[in-house]
Parts: structure tokens; C-alpha cells; sequence
């Protein structure tokens, strides 16, 4: 029996070794195929530009790979065009030219369609490569206006969970929009907590794909009681336990105490050595700006309060705060996403 498990041990180490080369295969496939998109878009730019050819041309020139290359997909008068202005738009940006090349063409497509300004191409580009976004998760955080989300994001974070965990900003938000788990307009907190269960995968791509649940009511013994908070993740890049306690009401200042005591119950008795200080976050359906600042004032542990929308938020609303913004603010963006 030992020596069954220590083959499947070996025989893992194999699978890992093909799943990396796997990996390593599709990569440098991608790459060889943007990089070929981006030649022809070249090309074709150029003898545009120079006048040489019209648009007929190009309808003429996917006939001619379409029969000479009959194996060929992808390159259809309306694809080559594109190809054409994904090298417009991005061969004089030193910063997003190499981006490109770390995502699938349908993904280049969607942020190349979909984003108005480099600013916001730089975001999608950025935000798709560090979450591994397939096209359909990518395209609805674009739909869901989360450049416009984040830019505009004010953040309620405590002054200790800024100093424990820096990292907290770039990984967290205001607003958080949860249309996927269709509750109905009157709804309590067990069914928003079981909503969020069941619709695990969306949650985790709306907030992050570093958070890892852990459990769901998580039972908390202190002396002879029990309490149990309705949802425990782990964070992977902040190294630490997150609380999630739900609320379907407007935040109060009371569950800044409540949350205190989650916090203090989980580093005593369930955080790991190697672990950082538990953070808490307190998700409302909605918050006074000078409530929740007050209580996080003098508040002792690393906890913030978020809200959450229920509905797909309008994009022109969106937009429109986004435009208003910036009229307040020096015109440059702080991404949630670190620069690699």
C-alpha cells in the first residue's frame, strides 16, 4: 500500500511536468499568433497609409489566404481590418505593445472594442493577465463597469488594516456588483449568504481569485459559546483569513463591534503562525459616507466596509461619475492592479 502511494506521489510529479509544458506549449502558440496578427495589421496599415491600397484590396487579399490556405481561420476581410487597428492603436505604446501578447486574440478583440482610451486598455489588459480571465469573465467585467468601478473607488478602509496589509487597496473595493446571484427584492441575510455559495465562481471572480472559501457559518468557540460568522475566505496574496459578515441593511455602527470580535476570536485560536492578522469586511446593501468613516476612525482592527448592488449599475451613470471625477481630480489613473 505504501509503495502504491509513493508511485502516485512520483506519478503526480509527472502530470505537473506535463501540465506545465502544456501550459508553457499554449503560451508560445498565442504569442506566435498575436505577434503574426500584428505583422499583418502592420502590413496592411502601411499600404493604406501609403495609399496603395483600398478597401476592396483587403476583401481581395482574404479571398486569396482563404484559398491559398484553406486550413487558415481567422482571416476574413472584417478580421484583417481589425488586425489593422490592433496595430494602430497599440505600435507606439511602449507600455501596452508588449501586454498584448500575454492574452488570447478574443480577449485583445474585447478590450480592443470595448474600452474607450489607453487608460482603460491598460486596466482590462492588466486585469485580465493577473486573474486569468476567460472571454466570457472578462467580457462582463467591461460590461459591469469596473474601470469606471475602480477609478472612481472610495475606499473605507481602517488606518490598521492600510498599515497590516498594503496590499488591501489594490485588492479591495467600494462597491461590489453581485446581479449573479438573483435574490429576490425582499430577502434575508441566509438567503444572500446561501446566493453567495451557490454562485461561488461568480462571487470570486467579481472580488478577487485569490479569495479561497473556507467555510460558510464558520463556528468561533470563546469560553462555553459558539458564534459563527457567515462567510471565511482565505486571501492568497494578503496572506491572511477574511470575514465576510452580511448585511441587507445600511451599515450600522454597532457591527464595527461584532466584527472586532470575529477578528480577535480568529487570530487567537484559528490563524496559522505563518498567516498575517485576519481582515474583516462588513458588506452592505448600502452606507452614510460620514458614518462609516467615524467608525473606522477609532477602529482598532483591520476591517473595512463595503456595499453591494444587486443590479447591473447603468454604464452611462457610470461614465458620467467617472467624467465627474476626474473635473476634481489631477488627470492621471492609480490602478488596483500592480505594474509587473
Amino acid at each position: 500500500m505504501t509503495a502504491i502511494k509513493n508511485y502516485n506521489q512520483q506519478f503526480s510529479e509527472i502530470q505537473s511536468l506535463i501540465i506545465t509544458t502544456k501550459q508553457r506549449i499554449y503560451h508560445s502558440v498565442n504569442t506566435a499568433l498575436i505577434d503574426l496578427y500584428w505583422q499583418i495589421g502592420a502590413y496592411v496599415h502601411n499600404k493604406i497609409k501609403s495609399s496603395e491600397w483600398g478597401k476592396s484590396v483587403v476583401q481581395k487579399l482574404s479571398d486569396y489566404i482563404l484559398k491559398n490556405e484553406p486550413d487558415s481561420k481567422g482571416f476574413s476581410a472584417q478580421n484583417i481590418w481589425r488586425m489593422k487597428q490592433f496595430y494602430a492603436t497599440y505600435s507606439d505604446n511602449v507600455i501596452l505593445s508588449p501586454l498584448v501578447r500575454e492574452l488570447s486574440w478574443t480577449n485583445n478583440l474585447l478590450v480592443l472594442s470595448k474600452s474607450n482610451n489607453n487608460q482603460e486598455r491598460e486596466f482590462y489588459l492588466r486585469l485580465a493577465i493577473q486573474e486569468k480571465y476567460s472571454s466570457r469573465e472578462l467580457e462582463r467585467q467591461i460590461d459591469s463597469g469596473l474601470f469606471e468601478r475602480s477609478i472612481t473607488n472610495n475606499q473605507f478602509l481602517s488606518a490598521v488594516l492600510r498599515e497590516l496589509h498594503p496590499a488591501a487597496e489594490r485588492n479591495l473595493r467600494d462597491i461590489y456588483l453581485l446581479d449573479f446571484l438573483s435574490l429576490p427584492k425582499h430577502h434575508s441575510e441566509k438567503d444572500f449568504r446561501k446566493a453567495i455559495v451557490k454562485n461561488l465562481k461568480e462571487f470570486v471572480i467579481e472580488f478577487g481569485k485569490d479569495f479561497a472559501l473556507v467555510g460558510e457559518e464558520y463556528r468561533l468557540q470563546v469560553g462555553n459559546k459558539d458564534f459563527y460568522v457567515d462567510l471565511l475566505f482565505y486571501h492568497r496574496e494578503l496572506q491572511c483569513l477574511v470575514v465576510f459578515d452580511l448585511k441587507i441593511t445600511d451599515f450600522k455602527p454597532e457591527y464595527m463591534g461584532k466584527m472586532e470580535f470575529y477578528l480577535e476570536a480568529l487570530d487567537n485560536d484559528v490563524k496559522k503562525e505563518h498567516e498575517k492578522p485576519s481582515v474583516g469586511i462588513i458588506l452592505c446593501k448600502n452606507h452614510d459616507t460620514q458614518v462609516v468613516q467615524y467608525a473606522l476612525n477609532r477602529s482598532v482592527s483591520p476591517t473595512m466596509v463595503a456595499k453591494y448592488e444587486t443590479q447591473l449599475i447603468d454604464k452611462k451613470l457610470l461614465e458620467q461619475k467617472l467624467d465627474e471625477f476626474f473635473t476634481l481630480e489631477e488627470p492621471r489613473v492609480e490602478y488596483q492592479l500592480t505594474r509587473k
